[in-house]
């Protein structure tokens, strides 16, 4: 595995490997975890070569989130990454992606403004800015992401979509442990009382889709959802939504197939999680 620094060399890296097949990227913050394998996995399926990058995108941070104590642990990272097949690590500096005088944003609407865009103001301006300069920099046949966040799948495919940039999303599904939490890097921030508790995040939302399937009312199964996690010490609670699974449009009743998704603070940890739900027949 070839790690680079610089785009001039890694463009030149990467024109040799699409000289050869389809080139993968799968983006990551580092910090991997067997989420991350299992893109990695997924995308040498799906390619003839495999692009992680790493970077840690202080765009994408809001004030007082994590930024200055997110995980990150290359050496350990790149161990993995040469393990499971990856031809290229690309690992720019800040410096590197936002060099000095650096202007540009990329903006969305619609899919941006509920859910994590309404509790992380301009976060997903700092994704799609990122990841428009990753598509740029790797120039990939395709590019895959897991459905944890969901939200951030869905505000690539519209930005891909909406720019005709020349790329394939893919979503592979939520990783999960044994006892059904999805994984996550800042699942290493849960104390071990806060790593049981954090159960109930999952649960709370398969049990508010499974009533909400029986024909129970959104308001109903959502409120439960609510209280469960207020009970197992989920403080402040962000959102538990249902919303159309294409546009993320909020709904008030399960007349299509949709996504519960929640997003709620345990201790200092900020866990999201989502499930499919689809009406009955």
């Amino acid at each position: 595995m070839q790690t680079f620094r610089d785009v001039p060399a890694l463009r030149s890296a990467v024109a040799a490997l699409k000289s050869d097949g389809r080139v993968a990227l799968v983006p990551t913050m580092g910090a991997l975890h067997d989420g991350h394998i299992a893109l990695v996995e997924e995308a040498r399926r799906q390619a003839d070569h495999v692009v992680v990058s790493i970077f840690v995108n202080p765009r994408q941070f809001g004030v007082n989130e994590d930024l200055d104590s997110y995980p990150r642990r290359e050496a350990k990272d790149a161990q993995m990454l040469q393990a499971a097949g990856v031809d290229i690590l690309w690992a720019p500096t800040v410096e590197v992606m936002y060099p000095q005088g650096y202007a540009t944003n990329i903006s969305l609407s619609g899919v941006t403004e509920g859910l994590d865009g309404a509790a992380r103001p301009g976060h997903f301006d700092g994704v799609a800015t990122v990841v428009t300069k990753l598509f740029n920099q790797v120039q990939p046949d395709i590019a895959l992401f897991g459905e944890k966040d969901y939200q951030q799948l869905t505000v690539i495919r519209r930005m891909v979509r909406d720019l005709d940039l020349p790329v394939e999303i893919m979503g592979v599904a939520t990783q999960r442990a044994e006892d059904g939490l999805a994984l996550s890097s800042r699942n290493a921030y849960l104390s071990e009382e806060e790593r049981h508790n954090a159960l109930a995040l999952p649960r709370a939302l398969g049990e508010a889709a499974r009533q909400m399937e029986k024909g129970a009312t959104v308001d109903a199964a959502i409120a439960k959802a609510i209280a469960m996690l207020a009970a197992h010490g989920f403080d402040p609670i962000d959102y538990v939504s249902l919303c159309d699974a294409e546009t993320l449009e909020p709904m008030a009743a399960l007349d299509r197939p949709a996504r519960l998704l929640g997003a709620a603070k345990l201790g200092r940890t900020r866990l999201i999680d989502n499930i499919a739900v689809n009406p009955a027949g």
